[in-house]
């Protein structure tokens, strides 16, 4: 019986393809794609202001919510976050991950990728509240600042409503810092592994043609590694336009994406408002990647 069906689907390889990507592909229309399109359907619904109850009808009220100044104000929040977060991150991982890439020895490389790796074996949440204990008033950050006489200048910092609040932990400088943590991993691995496709053969022949060290980074190793930079940056800069955790632990009280989208849909209940936020960063992040495929992004990941 087994030699037989092994037989039938030898010879019909077509149907071996098929049983293997069918439940995934299975789960990815009705799970995946099938809760976006639930999500759309609902963006296009409204609630009723008296009863509390969704309106059925289609209609597109819900989406002009969106351009209110309190809304505009989030989207922009979020995603300038989201950039400044992406820049930082590229800013850090490209030094880290060309001395990986480049300098060191098979040992050491074994080495330092269990140190970037490391922090994605623990809990997400006990990243996040470390980082809240670290940034508090109590915390080690708090006592450096204290140390070096620095109290003062993080006191004005505060100040400034646009970035600023009680303390680190509960601002969006907290917010950022965190960020930066919790998505670098993410931004390492992609420019380390472009950074390994540079041939050597092309940074010799750039050195033979009298080329500096400035030159040959800025003519040959960031044009060939730019499509890893792409591609971690869409990791940093998706995870950070979604996220609502690390918002909800350290921010304050203007509120970025995931924060409305869960207020609006826990506490208001009102469902069409949220799925009609959701579909903003959806909106965003295909604009992005269309914009990063275009740049070969994706042949590095």
């Amino acid at each position: 019986m087994l030699s037989r069906a092994s037989t039938y689907l030898y010879k019909r390889p077509g149907l071996i393809l098929a049983l293997l990507l069918g439940p995934p592909m299975l789960y990815m229309l009705i799970v995946y794609l099938g809760s976006l399109v639930a999500l759309l359907v609902y963006s296009f619904f409204s609630l009723d202001e008296f009863t509390g109850s969704i309106n059925y009808k289609p209609t597109l009220n819900t989406y002009l919510q969106l351009f209110s100044r309190t809304n505009l104000g989030i989207f922009g929040r979020t995603a300038g976050m989201a950039m400044a977060v992406t820049i930082a991150d590229a800013i850090i991982a490209f030094p880290l991950a060309y001395y990986i890439a480049r300098y060191a020895s098979p040992r050491l490389k074994t080495w330092l990728y269990i140190a970037v790796t490391l922090p994605l074996w623990s809990s997400y949440l006990v990243r996040v509240y470390a980082w809240k204990l670290i940034l508090a008033k109590e915390g080690i950050v708090s006592w450096f600042i204290n140390l070096f006489g620095l109290q003062f200048a993080l006191d004005k910092l505060l100040s400034i409503p646009e970035i600023g609040g009680s303390s680190l932990s509960l601002s969006p400088i907290g917010m950022f810092i965190a960020f930066c943590y919790i998505w670098l991993p993410y931004m390492i691995v992609p420019i380390q592994t472009a950074l390994e496709r540079v041939p050597k053969s092309l940074l010799e022949a750039s050195s033979d043609l009298g080329a500096n060290a400035a030159q040959t980074f800025r003519n040959v190793i960031l044009p060939l590694s730019f499509p890893g930079l792409i591609a971690g940056s869409i990791f940093t800069f998706s995870l950070t336009l979604g996220d609502f955790i690390v918002p909800q632990s350290l921010g304050n009280s203007r509120f970025v994406i995931g924060q409305a989208v869960y207020s609006y849909q826990g506490t208001a209940g009102n469902i069409p408002l949220a799925a009609a936020f959701t579909m903003g960063p959806v909106v965003i992040m295909i604009v992005y990647l269309l914009i990063a495929r275009k740049l070969g992004a994706f042949d590095a990941l």
